[in-house]
């Protein structure tokens, strides 16, 4: 035997249909209990409000959550005209517009100049850090709070719906499909100024983070249900370490070759590689996850492992 388990315990990733209320923070608390193990993130934080689907990552598979920081998000999206508020969302203080709401055929035309690469300012109530300390923090302590803006893309920004009954105050559903780090919140404030009014997000569903959707998401009783009696019972709902990376080639490692990237050393596989992704899936020859590795002169260096060497022959 070349390499065995790295040791006992729940490694994969378990997408969750999160509901409104409960922080992100709250959900890995929960199952971090429910797993019974320390080791468990998640990857991309949801507003307390907002509902949607939140992959959470247990044991091994935390070790690759940063290769999916940058993976594309998609929302439903609830946007209220005619006011605005300190938070960008319904938890802020509202202050009523000037004047009618905007009619729908200016809304639309205000979300076409909002498509594409652009540049948006993060709203004040958020957790980004100006001089070692979190806006948030500092909003809420009346401080002044001024963030610089980024470069967000918003591949699709789609108006489904339109409520007008309230001229004064009229409601939109619209699909959001966008890049990591884009906030919604600013996207609806934004597009209540595109208008000439104000506006404020009113509800927020994530559809999809990554190759994680919603609909394929396990709600939070389903959740409880399972690891009642025992933790294994979360397992049948647990994606493989490497989901959603099926992006990364795959390389098929010998036996031999799998002892040497279990320790560390780098590898020049029989079985050849292109040499030209940014990075690759190890697999054993019964096609299990070994590693993540660069390519490196022709080589293969393990960047993530998920293997320890044994003592015997090949060790």
């Amino acid at each position: 035997m070349a390499h065995a388990s790295l040791g006992p315990g729940l490694d994969g990733i378990l997408v969750v249909a999160k509901p409104a209320g409960p922080t992100s923070h709250d959900l890995v608390a929960l199952v971090r209990r429910l797993a019974a193990t320390k080791r468990v993130g998640h990857g991309g934080t949801l507003d307390p409000f907002a509902a949607g689907v939140l992959p959470i990552f247990l044991g091994h598979a935390t070790r690759v959550v940063e290769y999916h920081l940058g993976d594309e998000k998609a929302y439903r999206a609830t946007i209220c005209f005619g006011a605005s508020s300190t938070t960008d969302d319904l938890e802020g203080e509202l202050t009523p517009a000037p004047g009618p709401g905007p009619a729908r055929a200016d809304v639309e035309a205000a979300m076409a100049g909002l498509t594409g690469r652009i540049s948006q300012r993060p709203p004040a109530y958020s957790a980004i850090k100006v001089g070692g300390r979190r806006a948030y923090a500092m909003a809420r302590a009346g401080e002044p709070v001024v963030l610089a803006s980024r470069e967000v893309t918003i591949h699709a920004l789609i108006l489904t719906s339109w409520d007008d009954t309230d001229r004064d105050r009229p409601v939109a559903m619209i699909e959001v499909r966008c890049s990591a780090g884009t906030y919604v919140r600013a996207l609806a404030r934004d597009l209540g100024e595109a208008v000439g009014s104000a506006a404020y997000l009113g509800a927020l569903t994530r559809t999809a983070s990554g190759p994680f959707r919603l609909d394929g998401a396990t709600a939070l009783d389903e959740i409880r249900s399972a690891a009642a009696e025992d933790s294994a019972g979360l397992i049948p709902f647990l994606r493989p370490i490497d989901a959603g990376l099926e992006h990364l080639p795959v390389v098929h490692l010998t036996a031999t070759e799998v002892a040497a990237i279990a320790r560390g050393q780098y590898v020049r596989p029989s079985a050849g590689f292109s040499g030209i992704a940014d990075h690759y899936r190890l697999q054993d020859p019964d096609g299990a996850l070994v590693a993540i590795a660069t390519a490196n002169a022709g080589r293969l260096a393990p960047d993530k492992v998920f293997v320890s060497p044994v003592a015997g022959p090949d060790a």
